[in-house]
């Protein structure tokens, strides 16, 4: 319990913990949120990390002069594009067995909602999944596992990586700072959270509907 406190603090409190972080690690904050994008989005047993949430609070900094925009995005950048290549090729190369022995660790439904999102969408679900907590994570998993061409599943990431990156850490930038955020940017931050799980929650209740009528 105390360390899902301290996690939903982390999450709500980003601008003042990423501020302290700046202040204590300097130039190495960049490798931390290098390393939290990068993970976010490339290990599949991670998909509860803060990205939406952490690339405005980033933008924001930025807007104060904590850290440089013109660096910050195409590290980012970088960061989710190569997130995005390891696990697809976890997925293409080791996705099955994986799954076998993963006892629970990777949860089914998050699968198949993403595979569901596949099969509305096609190709273009790397770019919508960038937007999506969780989905964006599996989706470039269960990209690997069915074998999605490479040269195009890296058009569509590559893509989907600067307009997530850039539209998040630039709106940061532009509105973070404004008084009225400012000074509720934890209700700001939450608003971002909800936002990005809200189709995954609508989602969830037409499925349960469908299975009630059923």
């Amino acid at each position: 319990m105390d360390l899902l406190t301290a996690f939903v603090d982390l999450v709500l409190h980003l601008d003042t913990h990423l501020l302290k972080l700046t202040v204590d690690y300097g130039v190495w904050v960049y490798a931390i949120l290098f390393l939290i994008i990068y993970c976010e989005t490339g290990l599949v047993v991670t998909p509860f990390l803060p990205g939406d949430s952490l690339l405005f609070v980033a933008g924001a900094l930025c807007g104060m002069g904590a850290l440089q925009l013109e660096l910050l995005v195409p590290l980012l950048v970088l960061a989710a594009f190569a997130g995005d290549n390891t696990n697809y090729w976890i997925g293409r190369l080791i996705g099955i067995p994986l799954l076998k022995r993963a006892n629970g660790l990777i949860k089914r439904e998050h699968l198949d909602k993403t595979h569901a999102f596949y099969e509305k969408h096609g190709g273009k679900t790397i770019i919508f999944a960038r937007f999506l907590p969780i989905i964006r994570t599996f989706a470039p998993f269960v990209a690997g596992i069915g074998l999605m061409r490479y040269r195009l599943f890296m058009m569509f990431s590559a893509l989907g990586s600067v307009m997530w990156i850039a539209s998040l850490t630039v709106s940061g930038y532009l509105f973070g700072n404004i008084p009225v955020v400012k000074n509720n940017l934890t209700l700001i931050i939450l608003g971002i959270i909800v936002i990005s799980l809200l189709p995954a929650l609508l989602e969830f209740i037409r499925h349960h509907k469908n299975r009630q009528s059923a």
